[in-house]
């Protein structure tokens, strides 16, 4: 993936995560966390996780992928590598 690739597939998962968010900031950071700080809720995240996998045609992720993921770059980072050789940005 490209660099441009890269930077356009992290701008749309900050989108999705942004409208997705119960509680959106102005401005989504990297470093902004999923549930302290954008108020996502069990729930909500697995809404999130199911949205991610069709926007960008994902396989299914399994729940102790996701343990680690609190962070949107961390979403963006988990995203970045299931779309590793295809064309979905």
């Amino acid at each position: 993936m490209t660099a441009a690739a890269d930077t356009t597939l992290a701008a749309r998962v900050r989108r999705l995560v942004r409208a997705m968010a119960p509680e959106p900031p102005a401005e989504l950071a990297d470093e902004h966390r999923l549930v302290e700080d954008l108020g996502f809720d069990s729930l909500r995240l697995m809404e999130l996780t199911v949205a991610l996998e069709r926007a960008f045609e994902l396989p299914r992720q399994r729940p102790e992928d996701l343990v680690g993921v609190r962070r949107v770059g961390e979403v963006i980072a988990l995203v970045g590598n299931g779309t590793r050789g295809s064309d979905h940005v």
